[in-house]
């Protein structure tokens, strides 16, 4: 496993502009089409957003650090929080009758259905998403 790029943002909203320019450098490197570029930009900007505002809490002392690495079969992009972390289990369904009107709390159910494999660590405070290039 070879890291590409690393990325490290602090805890503000307007941080999570960087993102861009992250994937446009990993798109060329690793010559992904547009639709994957879609599905990272949802994946990622949700991870990064819910550790700053979760995880970090807003916190400007606090980091998030996103980190793209490859085998060459799979992307992995991992985010890292510098919050006190989560159970994952313990976040309510989106898809309940009662959860459905609510304006969030679907981030990590598009995260789910978006990438090919999510895996929580470190109390949730390290987040692993993988997708097949």
């Amino acid at each position: 496993m070879k890291i590409i790029q690393t990325l490290h943002l602090n805890s503000t909203y307007e941080e999570v502009e960087k993102l861009e320019g992250f994937l446009n450098d990993l798109q060329e490197k690793l010559s992904f089409d547009n639709e994957m570029y879609a599905r990272l930009m949802l994946t990622v900007s949700e991870a990064v957003t819910n550790g700053i505002v979760h995880g970090n809490q807003l916190d400007e002392s606090k980091k998030v650090h996103v980190k793209a690495e490859t085998d060459d079969t799979y992307l992995y992009i991992v985010t890292e929080d510098d919050g006190d972390g989560f159970n994952p289990e313990d976040v309510p369904d989106p898809l309940a009758e009662e959860n459905l009107l609510k304006p969030s709390g679907r981030g990590i159910f598009l995260m789910e259905e978006h990438a090919d494999e999510t895996n929580f660590s470190e109390d949730g405070t390290i987040l692993t998403l993988k997708f097949r290039l």
